[in-house]
């Protein structure tokens, strides 16, 4: 089953509560790459990792995929997870492994109790990162509050997107300690239909993320990468993901977006570089169970 990197098209930071908690205003898409994990039923709950990502990641009870499955009371079971995301990334990397292990065990019947299982699925594991609830469904959405309040975006069009890393991690508590203003506007009420793909990207370059300054004052090879999304051919909008360090560029045609792709990293082999399509991404992440024995 596939994790699908989630991107803040918009980070709109709108306020921050007493308990210390900020408010946003995101546009969030999903896109067509991002972590595997696979679940087979049997045995002691565990965790192994594998993939291209998957150095320096922990495979203990602090994992984010374990963290999912005790919130579910899961009854054992192996999980198996291929990193193929940059940790710490602004895309969503960890929250969306969680997500997905939260996908396989409710199609299990996991339920956490009868309490539990009469909650709200997103209000239930917002505990394990604001960004869990809106992974849950893999679809565009408007998320406000802290990640709680989710409005679907069903006629959201595609996009076709180079995402880039400079090989820094970054975390998110870290940026939002550097955001020098919290009171900031949020998008309109009402967003528009859009009628097309340049008619979304025309709008999104009216909105904003406001952690990229704060990013960039942490790691100023954020400012490389998007001179580098911008000054790629046929490049239409660059912004960062999240928290960052993770940027999108936003193209026309998905040729466009993979000849971009193939030329920055000839010349930045160290960055993780990657052409993808960004839009609705449920089918992906639909699970699949295997049975031991």
């Amino acid at each position: 089953m596939r994790a699908p990197a989630k991107i803040n098209l918009t980070l709109h930071i709108t306020g921050k509560r007493d308990d210390g908690y900020h408010l946003l205003d995101s546009l969030v898409v999903f896109a067509d790459v991002g972590d595997r994990l696979e679940y087979t039923v049997g045995g002691p709950l565990s965790l192994s990792i594998t993939g291209p990502e998957a150095g320096g990641l922990e495979a203990g009870p602090s994992n984010l995929v374990l963290r999912a499955a005790s919130l579910a009371e899961a009854d054992g079971g192996r999980f198996k997870l291929e990193k193929n995301l940059p940790v710490s990334s602004g895309i969503g990397g960890g929250s969306a492994d969680a997500a997905a292990a939260v996908r396989v065990l409710l199609a299990m019947g996991a339920s956490g109790g009868a309490q539990a299982a009469a909650v709200d699925p997103a209000a239930r594991f917002l505990p394990l990162g604001a960004d869990v609830p809106v992974c849950l469904d893999c679809r565009p959405v408007r998320m406000q509050g802290i990640g709680e309040i989710l409005t679907p975006m069903p006629d959201l069009p595609g996009l076709h997107a180079v995402l880039i890393n400079p090989r820094v991690a970054l975390a998110t508590p870290v940026v939002f300690r550097e955001l020098q203003r919290a009171e900031n506007a949020p998008m309109p009420a009402t967003l528009p239909d859009f009628e097309g793909r340049r008619h979304l990207v025309s709008w999104l370059r009216d909105q904003r993320n406001d952690l990229q300054e704060a990013a960039l004052s942490l790691v100023p090879a954020i400012g490389d990468v998007l001179a580098a999304l911008e000054g790629a051919q046929g490049c239409l909008l660059a912004r960062m993901s999240g928290s960052g360090a993770t940027c999108f560029g936003l193209f026309d045609h998905a040729a466009s977006a993979k000849t971009a792709a193939a030329r920055i990293s000839d010349r930045h082999p160290h960055w993780w570089v990657t052409p993808t399509q960004l839009g609705d991404m449920q089918a992906l992440s639909q699970p699949r169970i295997s049975r031991s024995g």
